[in-house]
């Protein structure tokens, strides 16, 4: 490796590598942010893991039969489905530097994720008020941690996508915002398959038991 020694007038020496390659901005903000995703899908793995175990102990409280309504887990699921879709118009509009239809189409991803919440809530709402609570049995514990966690996520991405929003009205569609929407892409569709992943094991399988 070549070393080269640069001094200046009135200045201590520099010490510069030739050879070193260049660091353009962002380079590695994809793959931290793949990392970052797959230390995520650990602890969804994890809970998907303890709720396969303890899923079944009731203490003889209410079962997935009594409380699950698949008719509202299908709307709130049909909601997170079309919000990702969305959000993949926004994208298609961000190559097209189109800022207004991008941030017309994140506009229509944000309220579908609201609506995704609002129905979740509803449901936890409800089982509460049925006496359901995450003390009641292991079922209901690992239940509550486990959807709530994936709710958790939505709820940061909401807020993540709506201060790239602002972002993009003040700077517009900068190279830096470009790189941050692709992040909180690849973010959104992950919870997507996380939440069908929590649909058919939790939901589905727990209707069947």
């Amino acid at each position: 490796m070549s070393v080269a020694i640069i001094t200046t007038q009135d200045s201590e020496p520099v010490f510069h590598v030739i050879d070193e390659h260049d660091h353009p901005e962002g380079a590695s903000t994809m793959l931290g942010f793949w990392i970052y995703l797959m230390s995520d899908c650990l602890i969804f793995a994890m809970l998907f893991a303890t709720y396969g175990v303890l899923g079944g102990n009731y203490a003889a409280g209410p079962a997935p039969k009594d409380l699950f309504d698949l008719k509202l887990v299908a709307l709130n699921t049909t909601m997170l489905l079309l919000s990702s879709i969305t959000y993949g118009f926004a994208m298609l509009t961000m190559e097209k530097s189109r800022i207004g239809a991008t941030q017309a189409w994140l506009a229509i991803t944000g309220l579908f994720g609201l609506a995704f919440l609002g129905i979740e809530l509803t449901e936890f709402a409800h089982m509460i008020h049925e006496g359901a609570t995450p003390q009641r049995s292991a079922f209901l514990s690992s239940f509550f941690t486990l959807v709530g966690t994936h709710g958790l996520h939505v709820t940061f991405g909401l807020v993540w996508l709506v201060t790239l929003m602002v972002q993009t009205a003040r700077f517009g569609l900068t190279e830096a915002n470009r790189r941050r929407l692709m992040c909180l892409s690849m973010f959104w569709h992950f919870l997507d398959v996380v939440w069908i992943g929590v649909f058919t094991f939790v939901y589905l399988l727990g209707m069947l038991r």
